[in-house]
């Protein structure tokens, strides 16, 4: 909650009164797909980011009438340390399970996001898995909490 909803908060806290001084500003957060879909063994870090997108979603409510623009961001699978540091105990997955998922390279992730911002996209979902749980929490969140849950669990070593 330190690093994930209250470094994010205190950091708009400080820059938003410059930012309102622009002629034109926007403010980009990110949370994660674990912010909108309970991830299994990612309670806490998906409360927090769950605690930015809410964050986000107001700031864009309440700066509607100003030069500041707002937009909270989704990421999916992206090429980064996060699994190795999630504190998980994750398989290593062989080529072939590797396929299920695409994984974005930091790059390509950033310009997705680079691209939404320059839109004033309201939410941007960052990948094609991020895409579709989100369009699966929207249709039927029980079901997509259980086939996270199954995935997760596919992943975990013994």
């Amino acid at each position: 909650m330190n690093v994930n909803f209250f470094g994010t908060l205190y950091m708009t806290k400080t820059f938003l009164p410059h930012l309102l001084t622009r002629p034109e500003a926007h403010i980009v957060n990110v949370s994660s797909m674990g912010g909108f879909l309970p991830v299994p063994g990612q309670t806490i870090y998906g409360a927090s980011k769950a605690a930015v997108k809410l964050l986000t979603e107001g700031l864009h409510s309440e700066l509607t009438d100003t030069n500041v623009k707002v937009t909270v961001v989704f990421p999916g699978a992206v090429n980064t340390n996060i699994t190795k540091n999630s504190g998980l105990n994750i398989k290593p997955q062989s080529s072939t399970e590797n396929r299920s998922i695409k994984i974005l390279s930091p790059a390509k992730a950033a310009e997705i996001i680079i691209h939404g911002m320059e839109n004033n996209g309201y939410r941007v979902l960052v990948g094609s898995d991020a895409k579709f749980m989100d369009f699966i929490c929207r249709l039927n969140p029980a079901y997509a909490a259980k086939f996270i849950y199954n995935k997760m669990k596919a992943m975990l070593r013994d």
